[in-house]
């Protein structure tokens, strides 16, 4: 790493919980190629604290940061300014601080886009995708699937006033027709609609290192062939919604490539700097076989 002086620019990620995070190894190792003097750590500010915390990246001069669970949506409260990305998604998982206005960025749906076209090669206008969760990551998928050609969305959550406003603002933004079911096992009506989506993902952190393995509202036998199982959820590197995707013969993917394509976009986002994208990759691989 490089040495930390008195110029050092420091970054990092708030998050709560935020310890399992694999964004300070896989972005000090890009500073680090890219010959930059920065450094990023990690932060755990609990809820009360959130905008204290975001008060303290102006009075100490952080240079930028990641937001993760829980707070990419409600950080959007202390902000100065959104990019219109942002404002779409209605979540903030970057913020660059330039001479002390902070401005929200969202980089989660572009980077799951890049990740589904260039790790698996799979256009969102193939058919319909089915999204598990109603959350700040949920809404960044959607519009993003959206944008990108998806024909038709549906939202599987517990909460269905939650579900409801999501779709109503994914709908408004994009035109695109989106569905809400309940978390019901046997439902028929997602059940009709998972058999026939191309793409279910996960944007719960069910499976989540430390979260449980609550079961899935989906029949046995999905997802299936044909289908492409993508969990948000990194750590661990096989989740439960894998191993049951893979048993009926989907494809799989976890949420490690959308993790480096939305941090390689935030990382030019700070500095203007093309990301090192095969460095970042590599230290992601590491610290998931570790």
């Amino acid at each position: 790493m490089n040495a930390i002086n008195g110029k050092t620019l420091v970054y990092g990620i708030i998050g709560y919980p935020v310890e399992h995070s694999f964004s300070p190894a896989m972005q000090n190792a890009a500073f680090q190629a890219a010959g930059l003097n920065g450094v990023y750590v990690a932060f755990a500010p609990a809820p009360e604290q959130l905008e204290a915390a975001v008060e303290g990246i102006k009075a100490l001069g952080l240079a930028g940061v990641n937001v993760t669970v829980p707070y990419k949506e409600a950080v959007m409260d202390y902000l100065d300014d959104l990019t219109t990305e942002a404002m779409l998604c209605g979540a903030v998982n970057t913020i660059i601080n330039w001479q002390g206005k902070l401005t929200g960025h969202n980089t989660d749906g572009a980077g799951f886009i890049s990740d589904l076209r260039g790790t698996f090669g799979f256009e969102p206008s193939r058919g319909a995708a089915l999204l598990l969760g109603a959350g700040g990551a949920a809404r960044a998928v959607a519009v993003s699937l959206a944008g990108a050609g998806c024909r038709e969305l549906a939202l599987v959550n517990r909460n269905q006033e939650r579900a409801r406003k999501l779709a109503a603002g994914v709908i408004s933004a994009t035109g695109v027709p989106v569905q809400v079911f309940p978390w019901e096992s046997g439902h028929p009506g997602l059940a009709s609609f998972a058999r026939r989506a191309v793409l279910l993902v996960n944007c719960t952190p069910v499976g989540m290192s430390g979260k449980g393995n609550n079961p899935f509202p989906l029949p046995e036998t999905l997802p299936g062939p044909g289908q492409l199982a993508y969990d948000l959820v990194y750590n661990p590197s096989h989740t439960p919604f894998m191993r049951q995707a893979e048993s009926n013969g989907a494809k799989t993917a976890n949420g490690l490539g959308m993790l480096l394509y939305q941090g390689a976009l935030a990382f030019t986002a700070w500095t203007g700097l093309e990301a090192p994208l095969e460095t970042m990759r590599r230290v992601l691989l590491e610290q998931i076989s570790g």
